[in-house]
């Protein structure tokens, strides 16, 4: 007969051997986990970009046909894959009804559906007007033109939220007059969203801005922001560095940018 001490002495290895293989599982998912984290790649400012363009709507945003108000003159955003119609539509007390048309093959004005023939000058200012307004209107979808270099400045944070900090600039061929601006965009890690972004520019005089996203929302599967647009105190602060000063209070307000009556239109 087997002694009952020897049972027990079984039982307690196979608890101990079990305990062990349990333990070695644990440990070795632990090391899985943690070698990924290790070798996994860091995100590259194109990777961050496309992640938004997603969080904001995807890519069929790139067949749109999109109209909307801002500070009483009407605006139209026809965007077929590069194909572009930038309209504005306002009255004028002096002139009469403009109508602003901005495409791939120029500028034009016409005035009571009458075209009326610019100078140079002119027709660049009016450009940059249109395109200025639609061009914020567009961010994130416009950050993947052919013009645009991208670059990665790193992570930080503003008020207690973790983001990733690109840096834009643009290539002087197909860049635009205004190639030689310069934008930083702070993007959510979490979910993506630009929260901010700061930028500077030389046209019309040249000058720096950071802006705060406000009122998001989302129209026909657009996601849709306005901004506070802020003007720091101290022009010698690189836009690289606006989350700190904007922190700080070295920021004051200019305006609000409010888009309204958005409509949102999906090409065929």
């Amino acid at each position: 007969m087997i002694p009952e001490s020897l049972f027990k002495a079984k039982a307690i290895r196979k608890k101990i051997i079990t305990y062990m293989k349990r333990s070695l599982i644990n440990n070795l998912l632990i090391f899985m986990v943690v070698l990924a984290g290790c070798t996994s790649e860091p995100p590259n400012a194109q990777a961050i970009i496309d992640h938004a363009i997603e969080a904001y709507g995807g890519q069929k945003l790139n067949r749109t046909d999109i109209e909307f108000d801002f500070r009483k003159i009407h605006y139209r955003c026809f965007y077929d894959n590069g194909i572009m119609s930038y309209e504005r539509l306002f009255k004028d007390d002096s002139l009469g009804q403009v109508h602003d048309i901005l495409s791939n093959e120029g500028f034009i004005r016409s005035v009571n559906n009458q075209v009326v023939e610019l100078d140079k000058e002119w027709t660049g200012k009016y450009t940059r007007s249109v395109n200025s307004v639609i061009y914020f209107f567009r961010i994130p979808f416009n950050l993947n033109d052919p013009a645009v270099n991208k670059e990665l400045l790193g992570e930080t944070e503003i008020n207690g939220q973790a983001y990733y900090e690109v840096l834009v600039h643009f290539d002087e061929e197909g860049g635009g007059e205004d190639h030689d601006d310069s934008f930083v965009y702070w993007f959510n890690k979490e979910t993506f969203f630009i929260d901010y972004f700061a930028y500077s520019y030389s046209t019309d005089g040249g000058g720096k801005r950071f802006r705060v996203t406000i009122n998001p929302r989302v129209i026909n599967g657009l996601r849709v922001v306005d901004y506070i647009n802020y003007e720091p105190t101290d022009l010698s602060v690189s836009i690289k560095d606006y989350e700190n000063y904007y922190e700080t209070g070295g920021m004051k307000e200019l305006s609000r940018i409010e888009n309204e009556n958005v409509v949102v239109t999906y090409l065929e």
